[in-house]
């Protein structure tokens, strides 16, 4: 119905697939396009618009980002171009990567070649739960490993609260299963690079062609591949958002908020409580949270980063403050003393003669 009434003034609806420079590539919406109208322009169904934006949005401060359900004018239809009129509002938004309206999160990780590691995936897990969007977890390469190491990955993995998908994209287990959890919905896929995100997006949707890249031997890792986010449609309904590749998400949440990531800490939460309402969970008296459970540790650490940040941002709104955060090896960050600078600037001529002329009247 809504995708009609745009439809009667000679406007469309459609969703913006990427975004390069000032341009945004925009899927119309497939209630709107006639088909065999759109055959017989040879377009493709649904067809895609190279897209500007109206000068209006820019003067007022609207941004367009990739998954924005937008509102497209004037096409053209010889050229396949359109100019973006409007902006709809939206139903959730990242900021990295920058993208509107995601219903899920798919991390891809590997079980080998590069090997798993519990501290990195437990980091991209706390960064994914922050967004509130729902999180699913595919182990890939699983030809690699046997069904009882499989077993154990999942029984430790079920203890932090989620369920796996094993799949190889090497002998194609388990692909038709991963493509019916990203049917009708929006997708982004995320995990370090050389897992297989790209590879992955090749096998649901075989005309996507992203460049694959292989695993550094030195240093075991993946190479980056992916450039900037780009949604792709699913052959059964959805998209899919490929990002580029990082291998250590920032921690950018609050302390207060970070307990709340972990699902196994949720779930003592919901049994018990802790004995004040402030509390961070580390050496406070009468903790709900404190215990034996496995991901304790990576708590306390990400708990120190939190609070790391939360300095550094007090510091940097604090122009009187004479200490600055620095970043040492392995992540670890330290307080140093500010060094002071002193700006050299030459002295104009009009301060010289003011200068002098106050030495001949002192003179005098």
């Amino acid at each position: 119905m809504i995708a009609e009434s745009f439809a009667a003034t000679g406007q469309l609806l459609g969703t913006v697939l990427a975004v390069q420079a000032n341009f945004y590539r925009v899927q119309l919406d497939r209630e709107q396009g006639e088909k065999r109208k759109m055959e017989e322009r040879n377009l493709p169904h649904p067809p895609v618009l190279l897209c500007t934006r109206r000068t209006r949005l820019k003067k007022i401060g609207q941004l367009v980002m990739v998954g924005d359900c937008v509102v497209v004018e004037e096409p053209d239809w010889a050229g396949r171009r359109g100019a973006i009129a409007e902006v709809l509002p939206r139903q959730s938004e990242l900021d990295r990567p920058a993208i509107a309206n995601v219903n899920q999160i798919l991390l891809v990780f590997a079980v080998a070649d590069p090997p798993l590691e519990p501290y990195q995936l437990s980091r991209f897990l706390v960064k994914a739960e922050s967004t509130s969007l729902d999180v699913l977890l595919c182990l890939n390469k699983s030809d690699l490993i046997s069904q009882h190491e499989q077993q154990l990955l999942s029984d430790r993995l079920g203890g932090w609260g989620y369920q796996l998908l094993f799949i190889s994209l090497k002998n194609g287990i388990n692909i038709h299963q991963a493509a019916n959890y990203l049917s009708n919905k929006i997708t982004v896929i995320a995990g370090p690079s050389g897992v297989g995100k790209s590879s992955l997006i090749n096998g649901l949707i075989p005309n996507a062609n992203l460049r694959v890249g292989e695993v550094s031997g030195k240093l075991a890792r993946g190479r980056h591949t992916t450039r900037h986010v780009e949604l792709f449609e699913l052959p059964s309904g959805g998209l899919l958002a490929d990002t580029p590749g990082f291998n250590q998400p920032d921690m950018d949440c609050n302390p207060e908020e970070l307990v709340h990531y972990f699902p196994e800490a949720r779930e003592r939460l919901a049994v018990a409580s802790c004995r004040f309402s402030d509390c961070l969970h580390r050496d406070e008296p009468e903790c709900a949270v404190r215990g034996d459970w496995e991901r304790y540790e990576h708590y306390l650490e990400f708990l120190d980063a939190a609070i790391a940040r939360q300095t550094q941002l007090h510091q940097q709104a604090d122009p009187e403050s004479t200490l600055k955060l620095k970043t040492k090896a392995k992540g670890q960050s330290q307080y140093e003393p500010k060094l002071e600078t002193k700006k050299y600037r030459r002295v104009s001529r009009k301060t010289q003669l003011q200068d002098l002329q106050q030495l001949y009247q002192d003179e005098e």
